[in-house]
């Protein structure tokens, strides 16, 4: 085990270098590393959502990549369900779950932050999502005002995921989501036996890695993977695996709608944004208790500086 450590969380925004620094620790200290990433759980795009490669794979044991189908609904909750199922599992083989990944409110989960959100009932689901199938995002968007005009008030019609989540609250439960949010879960994790680390590379840094992955990625076959995932799973581009970067610019250029470099620069460019707006969302989420180091050398050089290695076993 760790010395007074029993878990670790490695955050940070996109093409800061997670996936090699939880496989390193991984080797060091028999951990497995688990996805905390709400684009790589779908299967059919290990390339363009950057998911672990396979000698990243070979070097240590990896959990919830990829394995869920790319058009069926997928939640911080479910993720959630079946992390606890995996950290269980670990533990009895003896091994440390080593989170990884840059959606923030996956982490928040692990420490108690997400709402204990009621179930919903298969026959609410699904009629829910016929309505959507049939109407379209702004009916569904009408239908919650109806239903809870101040919830309705601050999601967007467009922002179809988060309107679904809370109509299905309200039809389900007869109250608007608000009432279940109270920020005050059960976690997963001991705070104080978890090893938290974000990392912070300097922006010019991390804007030339996001442009140099997205080009390592077209050399290994990104256009073939979209086109593929068109045609493999047409029901998923109208859900969220569509959203990973890369699926609508690719998908462009596949459908003659403009050259690959313009589709390459348009991808990049939105990388880049959503790569900001982690940077403000862990600045302002993660406390004081994250170590904030720009990359591998600055973690070990911290973790040396406060004395003996918090990654000795034993």
């Amino acid at each position: 085990m760790l010395r007074g450590k029993d878990a670790i969380l490695i955050a940070g925004p996109t093409a800061s270098g997670k996936s090699p620094l939880a496989v390193e620790l991984a080797s060091l200290v028999g951990g497995v590393v688990v996805n905390a990433d709400s684009m790589q759980v779908y299967g059919g795009l290990r390339i363009v959502t950057a998911r672990p490669n396979p000698v990243e794979e070979a070097r240590a044991p990896h959990r919830l990549y990829g394995h869920i189908a790319p058009e069926s609904p997928y939640s911080v909750g479910a993720w959630l369900r079946e992390a606890t199922q995996a950290v269980e599992e670990i533990r009895a083989e003896g091994r440390v779950p080593i989170f990884c990944g840059g959606t923030g409110l996956y982490f928040r989960a692990l420490l108690g932050g997400l709402d204990a959100m009621p179930a919903i009932p298969a026959e609410v689901r699904g009629r829910m999502r016929a309505i959507f199938a049939a109407e379209g995002a702004d009916a569904l968007h009408a239908r919650l005002s109806s239903l809870d005009k101040e919830g309705a008030s601050r999601l967007s019609p467009g922002d179809s995921q988060r309107v679904l989540r809370a109509l299905e609250v309200v039809e389900a439960t007869g109250k608007p989501i608000s009432a279940f949010q109270s920020g005050k879960g059960q976690a997963l994790l001991d705070a104080e036996k978890t090893l938290k680390v974000v990392l912070t590379p300097e922006r010019a840094v991390l804007r030339e890695r996001i442009a140099a992955r997205f080009d390592i990625m077209l050399e290994e076959g990104a256009v073939e993977e979209v086109a593929a995932f068109r045609v493999a799973y047409p029901a998923a581009l109208g859900g969220t695996a569509r959203k990973a970067i890369g699926v609508e610019e690719l998908g462009r250029y596949l459908d003659g709608l403009g050259t690959l470099a313009e589709a390459r620069q348009r991808a990049v460019d939105r990388t880049r944004q959503y790569a900001k707006r982690q940077e403000t969302w862990f600045r302002h989420q993660f406390d004081g208790n994250w170590l904030r180091v720009s990359g591998r050398d600055s973690l070990f050089a911290q973790l040396t500086e406060f004395g003996t290695s918090k990654l000795t076993n034993g």
